[in-house]
């Protein structure tokens, strides 16, 4: 490798001895907090968890998994499982999408990119599509960024817009998007008294349109493709509001699973189809759930539904969802750029390296760990298995997903003696919890407890060390509260279900027999974050991190 070699050679760890198995298991979307009947992770049976807890409390802390700690604007921005996993992998802390964003939109630099200036092409006789979800959770996207957005296109030249919006409940409380699109359609009629024809154009429930990820179900994508280019939906409506309001009004509808909809004028024809020489921007800043759509938007040969007409735009997302793939090919905002990962250090400091998990989070432990980077850093050094996840169904239908199936994986891969890192996601206490099923994310909690026990089995046979920790809470409270912290009620007397992530800190917890003598978490590091933790991993590789990296979490006494 020549100089890459020896910039990336790590100085040893002057107490801690090399050549120990490390397991790093993440439980995705698990955190800590008060015990109630409304903390599944409290609830479920999670007795390899709970032994983790009540062991050595000098092996067991919080650390924190939101807002700046990972990069996001403020303290009130939870955290996410692709920044959390940048941040566990890069062992720095980088500006992040919403952020980003923020900044591009703030300077006005986003208008001047390469990326607006490519779409901004199509204003004088197309129109501008704008597609994403509109809500003001900050997990994909966020409201006030796509006003700022329409404010800025209206005012360099876009004279025709077209809104297609996806409604959240998950990331905000299920029944705010009529809210949301209340506030935006006064946007839009703002534009319009100012000459320029602005409407919303289509819509529909995000995880029934359009925001499928990781290629589980492209029929998703197809009925948002459906609706959005081809003006075509099971439902059509004169406006958006009297769209959400109907729909929501049918028995278990919900924000999430909204069905497609299109606005269409008093002819019945749809008002925003896209069509030849129009711009479309994606304004999701998070990447995983834009992807699937950004590859019908771009690729010439794409086979994987039929597009029926594939119009010939001038595309680009709201960042660059994939570094590796290049896609989109045109962005507005450039991403934050991760170099250095700790993965990339450690392959190239004889670290053989194996990755595991299923296919809603296998993304997390590959491409988000290493920076936003598809592919080997030293494929003979490298494994990773992506086990196929559940399709057509909601994860609270299956609610053990392919825990044990990561479980057994790794397992297999620490008996081995073929690597020296196995580091896994089990992403069950994340996506059951998402669904809002209470009594189903309990058994999820407990299914990913079994698999880090089945885990833990593996690196007591083998002599070797654990770090378990996670990316964001989640499961860990699963109700709405007031500010006193407690439960928020609906106009019925019903409890509030939250869906969403929290702001609650993650544990990280490390043991196992080659864990040397003396090792213990510092405590003068109480600010803690997950960025900290790739220093630690190091560590207990027998290596020192780089001086740019955050702090280490352990000391040797």
């Amino acid at each position: 490798m020549g100089s890459a070699e020896v910039s990336f050679k790590l100085a040893d760890h002057p107490k801690l001895p090399k050549g120990k198995v490390v397991a790093q298991i993440v439980l995705d979307g698990w955190g800590e907090a008060n015990p109630d009947q409304f903390n599944c992770i409290h609830v479920a049976q999670t007795p390899t968890m709970d032994s983790l807890k009540q062991g050595a409390p000098e092996k067991w802390r919080l650390v924190r998994a939101h807002g700046k700690a990972v990069g996001l604007p403020t303290e009130d921005d939870m955290g996410n499982s692709e920044v959390g996993h940048n941040a566990l992998g890069a062992g720095r802390i980088f500006a992040q999408g919403a952020k980003l964003v923020d900044i591009a939109l703030a300077s006005g630099k986003i208008f001047d990119g390469e990326g607006f200036q490519y779409i901004k092409e199509s204003f004088k006789d197309g129109t501008l599509h704008l597609i994403g979800l509109l809500s003001d959770g900050g997990v994909h996207s966020r409201i006030d960024q796509v006003q700022l957005l329409l404010k800025g296109a209206s005012e360099r030249g876009a004279k025709r817009i077209r809104l297609h919006i996806l409604t959240d409940g998950r990331d905000v409380l299920d029944g705010s998007s009529v809210g949301f699109v209340e506030t935006i359609e006064n946007d839009l009629a703002q534009l319009r008294a100012n000459g320029v024809d602005a409407q919303i154009a289509s819509g529909g429930g995000r995880m029934y349109v359009t925001m499928d990820r990781y290629e589980n179900d492209w029929g998703v994508v197809k009925r948002g493709w459906d609706a959005q280019v081809l003006g075509e939906a099971p439902y059509k409506f004169k406006s958006a509001l009297e769209a959400v309001k109907t729909l929501r009004a049918e028995p278990k509808a919900n924000d999430q699973y909204l069905p497609p909809f299109v606005i269409v004028d008093d002819s019945g024809k749809a008002v925003g189809p896209v069509l030849d020489g129009d711009a479309v921007v994606t304004f999701n800043f998070r990447a995983d759930r834009m992807t699937m759509l950004a590859k019908a938007l771009e690729y010439d040969d794409f086979k994987d539904f039929d597009r029926v007409r594939f119009p010939k735009i001038r595309y680009a997302g709201m960042l660059q969802y994939d570094g590796e793939l290049k896609l989109p090919n045109k962005y507005l905002v450039s991403p934050p750029e991760i170099d250095r990962t700790s993965g990339e250090y450690l392959v190239h400091n004889g670290v053989r390296t194996f990755a595991c998990s299923e296919t809603v989070k296998f993304g997390h432990v590959t491409f988000f760990w290493n920076g936003n980077r598809s592919g080997y850093f030293k494929e003979d050094m490298e494994e990773y298995v992506e086990i196929p996840s559940d399709s057509g169904i909601t994860f609270n239908a299956q609610p053990l997903m392919k825990a044990l199936e990561i479980g057994e994986k790794a397992r297999d891969a620490i008996l081995s003696g073929k690597f020296d890192q196995v580091r896994v996601n089990i992403p069950n206490s994340d996506m059951v919890g998402h669904t809002g099923d209470i009594e189903a994310t309990v058994v999820a909690c407990k299914a990913a407890d079994q698999a880090v026990k089945m885990i833990i089995d593996a690196i007591e046979q083998v002599g070797g060390i654990y770090l378990v920790t996670a990316d964001h809470g989640n499961a860990e409270d699963m109700v709405k509260r007031n500010k006193k912290g407690e439960p928020l009620l609906d106009k019925n007397g019903n409890i509030q279900i939250l869906t969403s992530h929290t702001l609650q800190p993650v544990p990280v917890a490390i043991g196992g027999p080659g864990l040397a003598p003396g090792v213990r978490f510092r405590s003068d590091v109480p600010e803690g974050g997950l960025a900290n933790v790739a220093a630690t991993m190091m560590n207990l590789h027998g290596f020192v991190a780089p001086d740019d990296y955050e702090t280490t979490l352990i000391e040797v006494v």
